[in-house]
């Protein structure tokens, strides 16, 4: 399993309890399609830098999660079949790499010449 992370937009034309039940769906096609949402956090209305669907502002919302291939691609057709949801972009983390120890992150000292 791999992790991910998910930002979709929701138009602000959408009441307050529509949108957290649209956030709901999602969470729970997230869940259907074997995925695990480990953190889930809405960013609330913010202006667009640039008119999408003829949208200004929009609500942000965040889902980091962890899941096979089949689970995000069941969620982006989600986003695609739901209007409300104007865009979103969904991207697979890297493990981290592990810290180099001490003595090699070092850069060498060099002499100056003067």
């Amino acid at each position: 399993m791999q992790l991910y992370e998910s930002i979709f937009i929701i138009r602000t034309t959408l009441p307050d309890e529509d949108t957290n039940k649209l956030i709901d769906k999602m969470k729970g096609v997230l869940e259907k399609s074997g995925g695990t949402l480990l953190k889930s956090e809405n960013w609330g209305k913010k202006k667009l830098a640039y008119e999408v669907k003829r949208e200004r502002k929009g609500t942000f919302v965040f889902f980091h999660f962890k899941s096979g291939g089949q689970a995000v691609s069941e969620l982006e057709r989600s986003y695609r079949l739901e209007d409300a949801v104007i865009k979103f972009m969904t991207i697979r983390q890297e493990l981290a790499a592990p810290p180099k120890p001490a003595a090699e992150a070092k850069e060498p000292e060099r002499d100056r010449v003067q």
